[in-house]
């Protein structure tokens, strides 16, 4: 205790760095008894619950506490409770499903979860598709192979140009830079923006349309609307696969497009495909987006 200002000294450790000193001022007593606390516990945990990381695994905790576990089980939970829909929707008719409200409330709640995890990456969230990438909008009424929820289901079953299923969806327009000159590339190309109402070279377009008729019509028709049995696009109206801007058009009659969607019934991929329940739910969710007939 000091004498002349009455107040306790406190003491120094006894360092000094350039004259000045450390004093020593332990912790309170109640912090450090909470430290050793919480160390008492992280031992404690780290041997009742899975904890440390090891080269396959971690240590499982005698507890045996997993949370893939009580997942699994959430999960299995829900399977049971939906087991009767689910084998309802695996068997109905689809083209009579919209007549049974409360089942087809549950295929397109459940459809859209499986849309969501499998087809969102490549035609977006909303299904309005990437036009640069060649993934269609499905919100439309365009539709390459038909746009019923038969049609749709057996797209979804096998797919389109796929080597996983024998009965998927195929067509294959040839690349016309193999068989045109440049000069008839442009032709064609102008014939086919003047049936889409686009501007065009009137010239060109003279000329390319009897190459459109002797070399294109076949699929796309005489008049190039299309056919959907062949996967053969409309090519007068405003909806476009790739785009239909000059630069576009020119690319996909050079060197043609094949696009290619996988097979996504589990008879064709063992392991990641989907149950006829979940490819007919996936179908009405599809269907009544907007575009479905």
């Amino acid at each position: 205790m000091s004498q002349e200002s009455g107040k306790h000294e406190v003491e120094t450790t006894g360092h000094s760095w350039d004259g000045l000193e450390e004093y020593n001022n332990p912790l309170p007593r109640w912090w450090l008894w909470t430290f050793y606390v919480t160390i008492i516990w992280g031992v404690i945990y780290t041997i009742a619950y899975p904890a440390w990381p090891l080269v396959n695994g971690a240590t499982e905790g005698v507890l045996g506490f997993s949370t893939r576990a009580n997942v699994a089980e959430d999960i299995a939970a829900v399977d049971a409770a939906n087991a009767s829909n689910m084998e309802a929707l695996a068997n109905v008719e689809l083209a009579s499903l919209a007549g049974d409200n409360a089942l087809h409330g549950f295929a397109v709640n459940a459809g859209a979860a499986i849309f969501r995890a499998n087809c969102s990456q490549c035609h977006g969230a909303g299904a309005a598709g990437v036009q640069a990438s060649g993934y269609p909008n499905l919100l439309d009424d365009a539709w390459l192979w038909g746009g019923t929820i038969d049609e749709i289901a057996y797209t979804v079953t096998h797919g389109i140009r796929n080597e996983q299923s024998p009965d998927t969806r195929w067509s294959e327009m040839p690349a016309f830079g193999e068989i045109f000159t440049e000069e008839e590339v442009a032709q064609v190309v102008a014939y086919v923006r003047n049936i889409s109402g686009q501007e065009h070279d009137a010239t060109l377009a003279s000329a390319g349309e009897t190459l459109f008729l002797d070399n294109c019509a076949s699929c796309h028709g005489d008049n190039g609307a299309g056919d959907r049995s062949l996967g053969a696009p409309n090519l007068t109206d405003a909806i476009w696969l790739y785009g239909g801007s000059e630069e576009t058009l020119t690319e996909t009659v050079l060197n043609a497009r094949f696009g290619v969607m996988p097979a996504w019934s589990e008879e064709y991929r063992v392991g990641s495909g989907l149950s006829q329940a979940e490819i007919n739910a996936v179908a009405a969710y599809v269907h009544q987006l907007g575009g479905g007939e």
